[in-house]
């Protein structure tokens, strides 16, 4: 392994490539092989034949950890892109591992016990963060891994994402253009990158208006959280006349606020989502929403990630995606 170690970091290339390589795997590119293949000669590098067909008869993981909320197994946006994910890898002979963690430091150690016990051949990392130590991890491991979302420094590493920034942008100017002059952000954490750039999208589209005191609240990006966001936003002495929610989640929450206080999203104060969930076409009223505008994100998670694996530059595997609007009845122009 000391000799196959040596050789990946030579090529810059992480250790399951190289092995895939040597071992004649269709899913990586014919001059990768060919490079580690002339490599390997140059160093007159020969695989230990008992571990190759080891190696070959070893399933190989892909591992995925899921932010774990009290009573749920992960948000379901990630549930139903991963099973997409786990179909397309399954036929290329890679197996999904699903990881609940319950904290970052949690989150950490798991990271640390499947790279340093060599469990996992490559990793998707969900829900990133500005400054990801996920992210640092991997690439000191020299691990294959792709982001859903990016961080602070996306052209470093594979990622594929909504722009969440316009869409939140589009938004902001729609309801602008229905009349509405107090709109509220429900923001999640800003750590978070996907709350980041939608709150900047927000943000610009009112600057760009002249609204220079925007209401916000951050919270949770649940119910929970969107419930109480709004709750303290309606307690303003100028309550605003819309909520725009970092995601559907915030947004279903909102709406039980509204109906204590006997409010109708859609009547007395619009309420728009991010996610398009399928609980949002239900609620009372059905909400109005943005998502990402390509049914198969799990689909092109797993391509690029077997892309990856393939030997691609991780830097040719970068995808920003658009974000659709979504609209039902709870946004309307202002009374």
């Amino acid at each position: 392994m000391s000799n196959l170690k040596h050789l990946a970091q030579a090529l810059g290339l992480s250790i399951t490539t190289v092995s895939r390589a040597l071992d004649g795997y269709s899913d990586v590119a014919p001059a990768t092989r060919e490079r580690v293949r002339a490599a390997a000669r140059v160093i007159n590098y020969r695989p230990n034949s008992a571990a190759r067909s080891l190696r070959r008869r070893k399933a190989e993981t892909v591992a995925v950890t899921l932010p774990l909320e009290p009573g749920r197994f992960g948000p379901p946006l990630f549930l139903n892109m991963l099973a997409a994910c786990s179909q397309r890898l399954a036929e290329e002979g890679l197996d999904l591992m699903l990881l609940p963690t319950t904290g970052h430091s949690s989150e950490m150690e798991t990271y640390r016990r499947l790279i340093d016990g060599r469990r996992a051949d490559a990793v998707i990392v969900v829900r990133t963060r500005l400054e990801d130590e996920r992210v640092a991890f991997l690439k000191e491991r020299n691990i294959p891994f792709i982001t859903h979302g990016r961080t602070a420094c996306p052209e470093e590493h594979a990622f594929i994402d909504g722009d969440g920034e316009a869409g939140f942008h589009e938004a902001a100017r729609l309801l602008l253009s229905l009349g509405h002059q107090r709109i509220a952000h429900l923001a999640a954490p800003q750590g978070l990158t996907f709350a980041h750039l939608r709150r900047k999208g927000w943000r610009t589209a009112l600057e760009e208006a002249g609204c220079l005191e925007p209401l916000e609240y951050t919270a949770q990006p649940n119910e929970a959280g969107g419930y109480e966001a709004a709750r303290r936003l309606l307690q303003q002495s100028a309550p605003p006349t819309a909520l725009l929610c970092a995601t559907d989640s915030m947004a279903i929450g909102a709406l039980s606020a509204l109906k204590e206080k006997s409010l109708v999203a859609g009547r007395d104060i619009a309420v728009i989502g991010h996610d398009n969930l399928p609980a949002a076409a239900f609620t009372d009223p059905p909400l109005s929403t943005m998502e990402i505008a390509a049914p198969d994100v799990g689909w092109q998670l797993a391509e690029m990630l077997i892309a990856l694996l393939g030997g691609r530059d991780s830097r040719k595997l970068q995808t920003i995606l658009p974000v659709r609007q979504v609209p039902r009845a709870t946004h309307k122009p202002v009374n």
